[in-house]
């Protein structure tokens, strides 16, 4: 399996445990107000980054290219800032913290991007994207 789809299974598989820890600890306190910040953990995290993983898996041309290390540290990235970010906002309501949450928005719609450069892009175009072939 190539190396950036093994990072995006194992980052899912991280988020999944931290979603499921946000919802049980929304179930035991009765508080649900950081449901939405849930469901993006859950979504963007655990599902979004597992289909990337599978996508590279099943495209190991383009895994093998830099840019979709780039993908990966740009995603995660802007994850780790957004995510926290919500559930802080939301769980103690704390308005303030909404730039730093948009901020990291703004990352993940980039690395959401590259993506989408990546898998129109033809294997070829990808590589003289990312790696100057020597004449």
């Amino acid at each position: 399996m190539p190396r950036v789809s093994e990072l995006f299974f194992k980052t899912a598989v991280i988020f999944l445990i931290l979603g499921i820890a946000a919802g049980l600890q929304m179930a035991i306190s009765g508080d649900h107000g950081a449901f939405p910040a849930h469901a993006h953990i859950n979504l963007l995290g655990w599902v979004t980054s597992a289909i990337f993983g599978g996508y590279y898996a099943l495209n190991p041309a383009k895994a093998e290219r830099r840019i979709a290390m780039i993908h990966y540290g740009l995603y995660t990235v802007g994850l780790v800032i957004m995510l926290p970010a919500l559930y802080w906002m939301l769980a103690a309501g704390r308005p303030e913290i909404e730039p730093v949450v948009a901020i990291g928005s703004l990352i993940v719609a980039a690395a959401v991007l590259t993506f989408a450069f990546i898998v129109f892009s033809s294997a070829e175009t990808v590589r003289s994207a990312t790696v100057a072939p020597a004449q």
